[in-house]
């Protein structure tokens, strides 16, 4: 643990980052940041034997970059979401790894009536935990665990994260699809009936369309409500609205919780996927959106570090 301290950006500010620890909790959100910064998988692993937990590593310009994924489940084979898997692989990192900064990626579901919308990027500013409720005086508090994120004036003020994406409607005939959205500089995304595939790359063989602006990815701050159940019942409802929380996620108050109690700072990235006080029932729509809220992930991943690189904690 002193160890890790003493590596941490709270101990050497004004050092240059080096070491990035990405602690994402699917293997969805993970593959295409992996695939970004061509990390390679480590095949001798600093975990412990038999845990299924996942590192890839590489090189990145200055950034040594670890990204941790918990693995599948041994008994289910899904992904070893939720606080507990969380907690223990953003433990076991930090000791195995010492890194001078956390990145927790992943999607989460946002509140419309705190002008959350799907695609929505949103950095957290402090973690809460929504379902640990103790109604006893002290430890109410303690099952809250509100915690501060590490701040980022500099990466949020100078940070521009918005991509316009464009509507194309081909009106002559073609054996393309009728409706595309094409993201501009980045990728390209099909639009057929939502929010449903990874970016590929099309081709336009004729001039006889229409653009039409559709939507964009903006970088917004806001506070981060952590349970272990991806739907919420009425008293969770109530703990999220005490917590000020415009999303919604299943891991970040526990990586802020070990970052926090070994001194390492971590910040916050959170894609919205799902609409919670929406019409569509959430898991319903969570997996809709999955593969493009998670391309829209990755493209926040990448300007993120592309901020960091050649700076230090301070001028975050």
């Amino acid at each position: 643990m002193a160890a890790a301290a003493a590596q941490s950006g709270e101990a050497q500010p004004n050092r240059p980052i080096s070491n990035i620890l990405i602690v994402i909790a699917m293997q969805t959100e993970a593959q295409p940041v992996v695939n970004k910064f061509e990390l390679i998988e480590d095949p001798h692993s600093p975990f412990p034997q038999g845990v299924p937990w996942v590192r890839y590593h590489g090189k990145y310009k200055d950034l040594n970059i670890n990204l941790i994924w918990p693995g599948k489940d041994p008994s289910s084979g899904v992904d070893s979401v939720g606080t507990i898997s969380s907690a223990l692989v953003t433990y076991a990192a930090i000791q195995a790894l010492q890194p001078d900064l956390i990145i927790n990626a992943g999607t989460a579901g946002g509140f419309k009536a705190r002008g959350a919308s799907v695609g929505d990027i949103f950095i957290a500013s402090d973690c809460a935990f929504h379902d640990r409720r103790i109604p006893i005086p002290v430890f109410d508090l303690y099952g809250v665990g509100s915690r501060k994120a590490f701040e980022t004036p500099n990466l949020v003020k100078e940070l521009d994260l918005k991509v316009v994406l464009f509507e194309v409607q081909i009106v002559s005939p073609s054996s393309l699809a009728s409706h595309v959205v094409i993201q501009v500089g980045y990728h390209c995304l099909p639009r057929l009936t939502g929010l449903t595939d990874f970016p590929c790359t099309c081709a336009f063989e004729h001039d006889n369309y229409i653009p039409i602006v559709y939507d964009c990815l903006g970088l917004m701050v806001a506070k981060l409500s952590t349970g272990d159940s991806l739907d919420m019942t009425e008293q969770d409802e109530s703990s999220i609205t005490a917590n000020d929380a415009t999303v919604k996620d299943m891991e970040g108050a526990a990586v802020a919780y070990v970052a926090d109690l070994l001194k390492v700072p971590a910040i916050f990235v959170k894609a919205v996927t799902d609409i919670i006080d929406g019409d569509k029932p959430t898991a319903e729509e969570f997996l809709q959106n999955l593969a493009a809220v998670t391309a829209a992930l990755d493209l926040a991943v990448e300007k993120v570090i592309n901020f960091i690189n050649g700076k230090s904690i301070s001028e975050l």
